[in-house]
């Protein structure tokens, strides 16, 4: 079963079940399919809809950010929630050691020596990182570590 279809269905299991809080966030998730697949012209596939969830995911973490500076633990805790849901959907996150080994693997391939470079590493290590659900931000902050040390 693709992974539309797997949304799907799981989303008629929890309007079923009555867990609001799982039906809430798989149906924007499927809108969200839906909007990118208007804008596509045609079906997604699963690489597609993996990214699309990954930009769903940075754009509920980037929004805990704000509603933690706000003070606004309810809607932090929501969000949080959502990340799980949608997280279900995503292959297995990427560790740290992953990460830096991978930065280190960048590193060495670029030649990099300073943070001018920080671009061709990030480049490097976000291909090596490919399909293992690595977040940015965190990958960011190693090659940055990596590279003033």
């Amino acid at each position: 079963m693709n992974l539309s279809k797997q949304i799907i269905s799981d989303l008629t299991a929890s309007m079923k079940a009555q867990d609001a809080a799982r039906t809430s966030t798989l149906r924007m998730v499927k809108a969200a399919m839906m909007n990118r697949q208007i804008e596509k012209g045609s079906e997604l596939d699963d690489d597609e809809i993996q990214r699309l969830l990954r930009s769903l995911v940075k754009q509920r973490r980037d929004s805990i950010e704000q509603y933690e500076k706000a003070g606004r633990d309810e809607l932090v805790a929501k969000e949080q929630a959502e990340i799980g849901i949608i997280e279900t959907y995503l292959p297995q996150a990427a560790s740290i050691d992953e990460i830096e080994q991978a930065v280190a693997a960048a590193i060495a391939e670029t030649g990099a020596s300073s943070m001018k470079d920080m671009g061709k590493v990030m480049k490097a290590t976000q291909a090596a990182l490919a399909g293992k659900n690595a977040d940015g931000k965190t990958v960011s902050e190693v090659v940055k570590a990596k590279l003033n040390s």
